[in-house]
């Protein structure tokens, strides 16, 4: 998080560039709220940061009803920009001082990329041009072009980058799969999803205090770097998380590949079985992979599966009818269960979706 003070600033002028970076708890009245939050500004000294709503809500404090911390993840408008930027030309290479010279704090970029997409603003845009080199090189098969496209100066500069992040000379890296990261914004807040060439491998909060040993185990799982990046199934995916969050898609129909021992991707199938709109319980899980006492086995696994929504574990509860756990936050889980329940209480989260 930025220091104390910076993030006091942030707040009391309600700065949009600090959303995401920080949540505030508020010790008078028991709830956290962004650092835009139209509420009145408490003291400082009732106040204490947090980094994520996980660990807000773990220290006992309440979503805020008027900001909503929890539902519509507020992106900076400056990162929307650099994002769209990036997108009109991979290859564009921003450097700290263009940052400041479109009136962006450097450091304030460095701590948003860190925290949202688990790497800083530079190293974002490396990888993301040399994903794309790699993308073209699959299809083209010209190493020239592909070099001479990546915005590297030299061949020898962008040969040594290449080998950091594959592992591998362009030549051989062509002839590999990668795990391309997109990020997904959802009405629950941003989502980092993974695919290879055969489907989804990958679908996580990024807040949730696992993603960084999730990442490494699909790049373990694979023998793949992981990249920025995106592909057909990453598009189809955006899609229909889209189409799921209005309610007009029930049963997602992206690949998916799941890789695990023969028991956790037994449970992971149960998972996919369970209907939309009904819930079932660990016991229930546990009878129907073929072993009863098996129950803690199936929460182990149900808290390893890697596609969160689309293996849909939040379909899981206590016999007792309670929740349960969640990974992505109990909040979430209750917004997704409610959701397809049909309860509209929630608002159109369609219309959260970007």
């Amino acid at each position: 998080m930025p220091p104390p003070l910076e993030m006091e600033r942030a707040y009391l002028e309600r700065d949009a560039a600090y959303n995401g970076l920080f949540f505030l708890g508020v010790r008078t009245t028991g709830i956290f709220c962004r650092p835009t939050c139209p509420a009145r500004k408490p003291l400082p000294t009732n106040v204490e940061y947090f980094a994520s709503t996980q660990a807000a809500e773990r220290a006992g404090y309440r979503p805020c009803k008027r900001c909503r911390p929890l539902e519509v993840d507020d992106q900076p408008a400056w990162v929307a920009d650099l994002l769209a930027e990036l997108d009109r030309d991979p290859a564009t290479r921003i450097t700290d001082g263009d940052l400041k010279a479109k009136g962006i704090d450097p450091a304030t970029v460095r701590r948003y990329f860190r925290r949202c997409y688990g790497m800083t603003f530079q190293a974002f845009t490396r990888a993301r041009r040399l994903s794309e080199t790699l993308m073209e090189m699959q299809e083209t098969g010209s190493l020239d072009t592909a070099a001479a496209a990546s915005g590297y100066e030299s061949e020898s500069g962008f040969r040594a980058a290449f080998a950091r992040t594959f592992g591998a000379t362009p030549r051989r890296a062509s002839k590999r799969d990668c795990v391309l990261l997109s990020w997904i914004r959802t009405p629950l807040g941003p989502i980092v999803a993974g695919g290879i060439a055969e489907g989804i491998c990958l679908l996580e909060f990024t807040d949730r205090e696992m993603l960084a040993g999730q990442i490494r185990a699909v790049e373990k799982l694979f023998a793949a770097p992981v990249v920025p990046g995106t592909n057909d199934h990453l598009k189809l995916l955006a899609t229909e998380l889209a189409s799921y969050f209005s309610q007009t898609l029930r049963t997602f129909s992206v690949p998916l590949v799941y890789p695990g021992t023969a028991f956790q991707r037994r449970v992971w199938e149960q998972l996919r079985a369970i209907p939309y709109g009904e819930t079932r319980s660990y016991e229930q899980i546990a009878h129907a992979v073929g072993d009863a006492k098996a129950v803690r086995a199936v929460g182990r696994a149900n808290g390893l599966n890697r596609i969160a929504i689309v293996i849909p574990c939040h379909r899981v509860i206590n016999k007792s009818g309670q929740l349960g756990g969640y990974a992505g936050g109990l909040r979430r889980k209750e917004f997704l269960l409610a959701l397809e329940r049909g309860d509209n209480a929630l608002g159109p989260a369609g219309q959260a979706l970007k």
